[in-house]
């Protein structure tokens, strides 16, 4: 009781600030991590602890969302532990079955976003972080979801740059946020009938989200300054 008391005013503090910005924040910061430390053999363990906190903040931000909180710590704390034991053992079917776990949460997370979006019709500052934050949860979803079919179909993907080598996480990441937001730079495609089936998705996911999401936020937003000079 003591305890719950201690972290109440903790909670308050931190529900004001925005988690969908921290979110949106911490991923764009692994972001920047893949690139600083793509070339240093230490740079699997410090991604996977940035992961595990990306995964709290996951956890957290459905949390706020009109979703049941119990789901998400079921997903993200055995694909943590099994991420650690996949860079600690370089073992391939620890990696296959923490991604799998981590798509089903970021897609978990991103449905939870867009719904906490929709419940109303004001637009408030949290939702704006949370529409960003729902592109990125997209984007890291499909990624890992293309790690799984990589693992479990190889050759799925073609790369120019280094054909006939399985893709890195940070390359099947870029191939998601280009499909996702419709730019098809195209120097990856996906060859195999499943990898095609992902890629298709995701590309109709990203259609989706402008439809649905952005298109939603900028309408209400326009409404609400029309409404603030009318009076």
């Amino acid at each position: 009781m003591k305890n719950q008391k201690l972290f109440t005013p903790i909670k308050i503090w931190l529900a004001r600030h925005h988690p969908s910005g921290f979110l949106l924040a911490a991923q764009l910061l692994l972001l920047v991590l893949y690139a600083v430390f793509s070339d240093l053999s230490s740079r699997w363990e410090l991604l996977n602890a940035i992961g595990g906190l990306i995964l709290v903040l996951v956890v957290w931000v459905i949390d706020r969302s009109p979703s049941i909180n119990w789901i998400a710590w079921v997903l993200a704390i055995p694909a943590f532990l099994l991420s650690v034991l996949a860079a600690i053992l370089d073992n391939q079917t620890f990696l296959v079955w923490s991604s799998l776990l981590e798509a089903i949460l970021y897609f978990y997370a991103a449905v939870s976003l867009i719904i906490y979006m929709l419940e109303d019709n004001m637009v408030t500052t949290d939702e704006f972080f949370a529409a960003g934050a729902t592109f990125t949860l997209l984007a890291w979803g499909f990624a890992y979801s293309y790690l799984v079919c990589q693992a479990l179909v190889p050759e799925s993907f073609i790369n120019g740059a280094h054909p006939g080598q399985p893709l890195s996480f940070l390359e099947l990441l870029f191939l998601s946020f280009t499909n996702l937001s419709a730019t098809g730079l195209g120097d990856i495609l996906p060859v195999s009938a499943p990898a095609r089936v992902l890629a298709m998705l995701n590309q109709f996911s990203g259609v989706g989200y402008i439809t649905i999401v952005v298109s939603r936020l900028i309408g209400l937003s326009i409404s609400s300054q029309k409404r603030k000079k009318g009076h």
